[in-house]
């Protein structure tokens, strides 16, 4: 069943679906698999600036404190479908929070918010305080346990942390699951592919191309110094990879239709991957379910992307 039809499924049957409680009890279920990564598997991730290994070995996302530094928001419990602020600090190594960051991909700070079934996705940054709160306004759409990412690299630090910690958001609660498998995403009228042969604990490359209407689009524009943004998260313990494409965009510059990324899946296993990009002045993210292996999977696009038209008419029911 696709997340669209689970949604609509949801909506048909609020009136038995789950309280708050029966959701944060699926979330606190999850049994992470960090401690299935391997030394040498820790040792080959490579990911880069932006990702990788945490001092202790473990993946990036999946502790709320690192090197000293603690992700503390000021409340973790929320009601869904109501308006409010997120508020949270960086503690550092003395207790106080941090009040000086390094930009990294333009931004001091970089806020990951995903329901822990992987629906819901998204990509914010708040507002930095003298006094070292962050804050932005947001609405949680549905009920459930909800994983926050703060990705960052503090002044004086020479490289990034990502810090993740649950909150309880309390509303309806309808499970949503991944999606299957598929080359091809639908977005709001585009058309985002997907090619590459992951291999887990290796160095994968990963392509992505964007058409509209059936033609490629070649002026997308910079999003956080480059022309797109991936955030991958390891189904299950919802460990977090963040990586950008190789080529840099300044301000003005023209890409795509294709982005590329190089990539590294720790372990065999299923992925969520949602990569950013922007057009005409909009963002848009697409979401793709990727299964890993340890030997190599091909994931083949079509050779040609159906147009919307061709999609409603593969989809007509013949008249009996």
């Amino acid at each position: 069943m696709s997340r669209a039809a689970a949604l609509r499924l949801g909506a048909f049957a609020g009136a038995i679906a789950l309280a708050f409680g029966a959701a944060y009890g699926i979330g606190s279920a999850v049994d992470p698999i960090a401690a299935a990564d391997t030394p040498s598997q820790s040792q080959e991730m490579g990911m880069g600036e932006m990702g990788g290994h945490d001092a202790g070995g473990q993946l990036p996302g999946l502790a709320v404190s690192d090197a000293g530094y603690t992700f503390a928001p000021a409340t973790t419990f929320f009601t869904a479908g109501a308006k409010t602020g997120l508020r949270f600090t960086i503690k550092g190594p003395d207790g106080k929070p941090v009040t000086k960051y390094t930009k990294t991909h333009e931004k001091d700070l970089h806020l990951i918010v995903v329901r822990r079934d992987l629906s819901g996705f998204h990509h914010v940054h708040p507002t930095l305080a003298a006094d070292g709160t962050w804050s932005i306004p947001f609405t949680f759409t549905a009920g459930g346990t909800w994983r926050m990412y703060a990705d960052f690299q503090p002044a004086g630090l020479d490289r990034n942390i990502t810090l993740g910690t649950d909150v309880n958001v309390t509303g309806l609660y309808v499970p949503v699951p991944l999606n299957d498998p598929a080359a091809v995403n639908s977005i709001d009228g585009y058309d985002v592919t997907l090619a590459g042969t992951p291999v887990a604990g290796k160095e994968s490359q990963l392509a992505f191309t964007v058409s509209k209407d059936g033609k490629p689009v070649t002026d997308l524009q910079p999003y956080l110094g480059a022309f797109g943004h991936l955030v991958s998260l390891r189904s299950g313990d919802l460990a977090y990879l963040h990586n950008h494409p190789a080529q840099h965009a300044d301000p003005g510059m023209k890409g795509g239709p294709s982005i590329d990324f190089m990539t590294t899946f720790p372990t065999a296993g299923t992925y969520s991957l949602f990569l950013d990009f922007q057009h005409a002045g909009a963002v848009h993210t697409a979401e793709f379910t990727v299964k890993v292996s340890s030997t190599g999977t091909t994931i083949v696009p079509p050779t040609a992307v159906p147009t919307h038209e061709e999609e409603a008419h593969e989809h007509e029911q013949p008249v009996r």
